[in-house]
């Protein structure tokens, strides 16, 4: 498996993953506009094929992760843990202090994976994410003490 930095020509691949991973998935816009700004972009890949990737954008001391996702055919294979801990382990590499996040407080295994990663709840943002059920969503937010 190979981490590497994402590029424009990796847009589509990305956009098809968000699609089918998220409910309510990043636009193109918003892709581009972190590969044009100060946010690191990688992509997970195998021979080829782009396995999952992670938005990351660093401010001061800390880092805010983004995004995060494993293709949905490649998930439950310990993917998401393993480049959840390339993401981390990069913010350390920068210095940076702590890593930050939202999580849908309804995605059980992302608050799964984020609590066995020591990412520990900060904080609740009311109705932060549009959803389909009720018209929003609470996030929860996290740290992790790098």
């Amino acid at each position: 498996m190979q981490l590497r930095g994402m590029s424009l020509a990796d847009v589509d691949a990305v956009m098809r993953i968000e699609q089918h991973v998220h409910a309510y998935p990043w636009t193109r816009g918003n892709l581009t506009d972190a590969l044009n700004s100060d946010c690191v972009c990688k992509v997970y890949e195998v021979g080829g094929e782009l396995l999952g990737y992670f938005i990351l954008m660093p401010a001061v001391d800390e880092m805010q992760l983004l995004d995060i996702s494993i293709a949905a055919a490649h998930q439950r294979k310990g993917l998401g843990r393993k480049l959840l801990g390339e993401a981390m382990e990069m913010a350390r590499g920068m210095n940076m202090r702590r890593m930050l996040l939202e999580v849908r407080s309804s995605n059980t295994a992302a608050l799964g994976l984020y609590r066995a990663a020591g990412f520990r709840e900060i904080g609740l943002r009311r109705g932060y994410y549009p959803s389909a059920a009720n018209g929003r969503e609470d996030a929860i937010v996290m740290e992790c003490v790098l």
